[in-house]
């Protein structure tokens, strides 16, 4: 079973995912951006969902410390963000995202976007997302 790291300020938020996830993946969860960081190291999920604002460390710089440790840099993140303006994706992607989901959560969207970076040979593959 895979294991996603969530990485959520929010607990309504953070169950709902959960409550999306639990079935089909193995679930880690943390409340703020230096949990975020240390679960990765001590976990080593397959996959990252990063909201990014985040109290104690936002979810961008989480996210660039993450991307910047060599044992860690291959997790493919996925943003999650309220915070859905213009610019807001090439800004999370600059900070390492693979990448970027706007709240509310499409269903849909965040299983699709799992299992293509959780595909052998993830996104990179093919370079074609389906």
């Amino acid at each position: 079973m895979k294991k996603v790291l969530i990485v959520e300020d929010i607990e309504l938020n953070r169950d709902l995912l959960v409550q999306l996830l639990e079935d089909d993946y193995e679930i880690v969860s943390a409340t703020n951006g230096e949990q975020g960081v240390a679960l990765a190291a001590s976990e080593r999920p397959d996959i990252i969902l990063m909201d990014l604002s985040l109290p104690v460390m936002d979810g961008w710089e989480a996210s660039r410390r993450i991307k910047d440790d060599e044992s860690l840099n291959a997790i493919p993140i996925i943003a999650l963000t309220a915070h859905a303006m213009r610019g807001d994706e090439e800004k999370a992607r600059a900070a390492g995202c693979d990448d970027y989901l706007a709240k509310p959560v499409d269903e849909d969207r965040l299983f699709a976007l799992l299992k293509l970076h959780l595909a052998p040979g993830g996104a990179v593959s093919n370079g074609d997302e389906g």
